[in-house]
């Protein structure tokens, strides 16, 4: 980055914010895309002490069902090989991968095909490149508001922690409600999608078509509000996550640039530190996001309670049900998504923004 970049870089142009920040949401979501369907598809899974649960009432009728029974094994193994006897292809149908991020992603493959890890692309795009946009301009602008109504910064170029604090904050809430929440809504029902893109068949008969014809049809079925399912532990993800990312980007970026005495970042440094600060938002609000992706999931029907009516119902529920390592579900795909996402991202704003304005574009 060149000098002129760090003396302008205090008050951006709007419309810079719009486009760097645009830019690098279509070139994050591009790369990443398909860790985060590995990690709805992990949060969608229910856990096998539920399955048991289910199979324990069952063997109320049928004693032979009992899990963990002495006498239940060989039944079942019976029934197993009668089931395969009979169906001489179902053994050779079973795919049998571990609960991990990397067991998830060869069953899709295998299953689905490859390019159903993209599943849910076009709606990512329909709502990261605004994301991105509104998340980079609110939170300059938040800043600037905020900078004013507290003081000058101490040496006129810094933001104090508190007021990066609140913007990040304020811009998360602002996303959220604007464009996160109805496009992850139609994201997760397309990724939720178990058909196989290697069968024309089941491609035909397939829901979800693209993000458009998606919320065409949660709106035309179940109301406009369905695409506002889960917004309020949206809001509070993307507001706990921008706050944290914002804070904890621009303490570390304050730090290097003192010990290198320097006035920019170089683009890997940038890179680096937007992953490592990335990373921090995920480890605390994971149970939320695994609340919103069952509550988007939810297909609503007149007359009808969903399951998960609210955000502590929720987490009360799947407790219940499947223990509390639950609600830390797809934390491991989730942190692999948004390290490198946030990484690729803060590198294409600083990098794009630099290269504009030294290119005599927006110039202040």
């Amino acid at each position: 980055m060149t000098k002129q970049n760090s003396d302008s870089s205090k008050k951006k142009n709007p419309g810079l914010q719009l486009i760097a920040g645009g830019t690098a949401g279509f070139v994050e979501s591009s790369i990443c895309h398909p860790l985060d369907t590995i990690k709805t598809r992990m949060q969608l899974r229910r856990q096998q002490s539920t399955l048991n649960a289910v199979r324990a009432r069952s063997s109320l009728m049928e004693p032979g069902m009992r899990p963990f029974s002495s006498f239940a094994e060989p039944k079942l193994n019976v029934l197993k090989a009668s089931v395969e006897s009979k169906i001489p292809h179902a053994r050779a149908q079973a795919i049998t991968a571990t609960l991990g991020p990397f067991g998830t992603a060869k069953r899709i493959v295998k299953r689905e095909g490859f390019f159903s890890l993209y599943k849910g692309l076009t709606a990512v795009y329909c709502g990261i490149i605004p994301k991105m946009a509104i998340r980079f301009l609110t939170f300059e602008q938040y800043r600037e508001t905020l900078q004013s109504m507290v003081g000058s910064p101490k040496n006129g170029s810094e933001y104090s922690v508190s007021v990066n604090l609140t913007a990040g904050l304020a811009s998360g809430l602002t996303e959220a409600i604007v464009i996160v929440t109805p496009a992850e809504v139609c994201k997760i029902r397309m990724q939720s999608q178990y058909n196989s893109l290697m069968d024309p068949a089941q491609l035909a008969r397939r829901k979800y078509t693209n993000v458009i014809q998606t919320a065409i049809t949660i709106t035309r079925e179940e109301g406009i509000g369905a695409l506002y399912k889960g917004i309020v532990p949206t809001m509070l993800r993307q507001g706990c996550n921008q706050a944290v990312n914002f804070t904890t980007y621009n303490i570390f970026k304050k730090k290097v640039l003192e010990i290198q005495n320097k006035k920019d970042l170089d683009h890997w440094q940038s890179l680096l530190l937007g992953g490592i600060s990335g990373g921090f938002g995920p480890l605390i609000n994971n149970p939320l996001d695994v609340v919103k992706t069952r509550m988007q999931k939810q297909v609503i029907r007149p007359g009808k309670q969903t399951k998960y009516t609210g955000i502590f119902q929720a987490i009360g529920l799947i407790y219940k049900e499947e223990g509390v390592l639950a609600l830390w579900k797809g934390l491991t795909p989730r942190l692999m998504r948004i390290m490198p996402g946030q990484a690729i991202t803060f590198m294409t704003y600083e990098a794009l923004s630099s290269s504009l304005i030294r290119r005599g574009y927006f110039n202040s």
